[in-house]
């Protein structure tokens, strides 16, 4: 048979349909979840508790879609309590309205209401998450975003058998709210989880467990695609599978060149997506995350586990193989892993490292007390414990910021947030009484549309010095440099990656060291940036970065919904 003829008006059609198609894939497709947040029996740990969900699972449901997609939620709250929900390392260009941080770019979904947020994929490939960001209410509401590449391309790395995800969780026998209300009124530290979990069950080694432990069935020669979140609410987590080895190859949506290792440390926020080949003999093999915790502060340390599980006729093992993972405190482990991660910087998938810098940051970071009259608090020396940024503890008000910037409305926040301490002393070394008292105040970092923006965070001394996993809203940064000891602005930019820094959106900061981090302030808007270890950002941690708008409309904010939740006391 030989070619038919197409017609003029046929081909015209076909031309019109192809870049209708074309144009279609360029946009990206729109897809649509109801989020019910709602109190849900569980039982774990040999007691049966209510505890807040979406749409009554634990961890709550998964989001799927391609790179360059839009999402559509409504969330139902038919909860007790007000909440919002962030959409965590999702850039959302020029919408900080759909963000979610609780009086930060919108006031809490109250009870019995409902809240429709869009939330815009842009340049995001990989593994995401989102959670609550109400209180403590993520503790029991989060979950994964899986973003798959943009339809006609794949991974940059051969295509897995299968992909799974696992959620690092923990379970309180207790409230979460009523924990975290407790330690703000006595000033002390909150109670510690009563186990970690992995996809909400918490393995063999917790009482009442062995019989929900999570299985993740392989077969023999096969690769998987790991997608790991740490959801925990304070602790770091070391991670690994029993005589398998890890290839890691993303974090935080972003790909990394691979690194063979066989353990992982990943911060709460942080995402990392592992290959791991099925190449040992068919048989059971232990998943295990156990903490980091490089303080003095109180933390749980107990190891949640999962199984591989071959599938295929074998003996099962009488003694299950355990990795080796490094200990608890082993903050070189921490340090070697974390100095590995790069970019991959392929045609495919480019950086874009700012190189003129026109807007210098330099931020510290502590744990503080504030006074407590008669000694009367729960802290140390009788004080309630704090925690700043640049000596600011920050308060959070009662009508959002988001809010206050757009209309501008008077005393709600003030945009004099310093670009540099008052005064600087030894961050790291014997800090005396330096800064141990900060201030309280509401204060927002405000920097030009277009910046290239540097921000050294500093570790100190002040108080208990740790590790401090710092997440920004709103943008992806590139990491290009770390290191112990105070940061020497002549000589450790010397040192710097400019090449093929990992971009991230939350990046630990050694303890008593300090992280520099770039990027281009190409987003308008309201952006939160905290500490992602819960206690420290309920006690100031915290602070606000507003982008100016742009000189067009297509460089500037949103106009918002017409519907936001009201601004009353929930």
């Amino acid at each position: 048979m030989g070619l038919e003829k197409m017609s003029s008006t046929s081909w015209f059609s076909g031309l019109i349909f192809l870049n209708s198609l074309l144009l279609c894939m360029a946009a990206g497709q729109v897809h649509y979840y109801d989020f019910v947040l709602k109190e849900t029996n569980f039982t774990k740990l040999c007691s049966t508790k209510s505890i807040l969900t979406v749409n009554g699972s634990f961890p709550g449901p998964t989001i799927r879609v391609h790179k360059g997609d839009t999402v559509f939620v409504n969330v139902h709250n038919q909860g007790k309590y007000g909440v919002t929900i962030h959409w965590h390392g999702v850039r959302q260009p020029r919408n900080p309205w759909s963000d979610g941080p609780e009086n930060i770019t919108q006031c809490p979904i109250a009870p019995n209401t409902s809240f429709t947020q869009e939330v815009i994929f842009s340049t995001e490939e990989g593994t995401l998450w989102w959670h609550a960001h109400s209180d403590w209410t993520r503790a029991t509401v989060h979950g994964a975003i899986i973003i798959l590449p943009k339809p006609g391309t794949t991974y940059p790395f051969p295509k897995p058998y299968a992909e799974e995800t696992l959620i690092l969780g923990e379970w309180y026998k207790g409230d979460v709210m009523a924990i975290i209300t407790e330690a703000l009124a006595t000033g002390g530290d909150p109670n510690i989880s009563d186990a970690f979990t992995i996809n909400g069950q918490p393995g063999d080694l917790y009482n009442c467990s062995n019989g929900t432990t999570y299985r993740l069935p392989v077969y023999s020669g096969k690769t998987y695609l790991l997608r790991i979140i740490n959801s925990i609410m304070n602790e770091e987590q070391f991670f690994g599978i029993a005589k398998h080895n890890l290839t890691v190859v993303g974090s935080d949506g972003a790909y990394l060149k691979p690194i063979n290792t066989n353990y992982i440390m990943i911060t709460p926020g942080q995402t990392m997506d592992v290959l791991v080949t099925a190449n040992q003999s068919p048989s059971l093999y232990y998943i295990a995350s156990t903490p980091f915790a490089d303080t003095t502060a109180p933390f749980d340390n107990t190891t949640t586990t999962a199984i591989l599980q071959y599938k295929g006729n074998y003996t099962v093992p009488s003694t299950i193989p355990f990795p080796t993972l490094p200990a608890y405190n082993d903050k070189d482990a921490t340090g070697n892993y974390t100095i590995r991660l790069r970019s991959l910087a392929s045609k495919q998938h480019p950086v874009n490292v700012p190189k003129r810098i026109t807007k210098s940051i330099f931020m510290t970071v502590s744990v503080n007390q504030i006074y407590c009259p008669n000694a009367s608090c729960a802290g140390p020396s009788g004080n309630r414990l704090s925690a700043s940024l640049t000596n600011i503890s920050f308060v959070t008000p009662k009508i959002d910021i988001l809010q206050a910037y757009y209309r501008k409305l008077p005393r709600v926040f003030a945009s004099n947030f310093p670009y540099q301490p008052l005064y600087y002393f030894n961050f790291t070394g014997d800090v005396g009484n330096n800064t141990l008292y900060p201030a309280l105040a509401t204060k927002a970092l405000t920097v030009n549309y277009n910046d290239a923006v540097e921000i050294v965070l500093q570790g100190t001394n002040v108080g208990a010095a740790e590790n401090h996993p710092m997440h920004l809203h709103g943008f992806s940064f590139y990491v290009v440099g770390m290191g112990s000891g105070n940061f020497n602005n002549k000589t450790d930019p010397k040192s710097y990656n400019l090449i093929d820094p990992p971009e991230v959106n939350t990046v630990g900061v050694p303890k008593n060291g300090w992280v520099t981090i770039r990027f281009i302030a190409d987003n308008p808007g309201v952006w939160f940036m905290h500490c992602h270890l819960e206690r420290h950002a309920s006690r100031g941690m915290d602070t606000v970065l507003i982008v100016k708008n742009g000189g067009t409309s297509a460089t500037s904010i949103r106009p918002p919904p017409k519907y936001m939740p009201p601004c009353s006391k929930s």
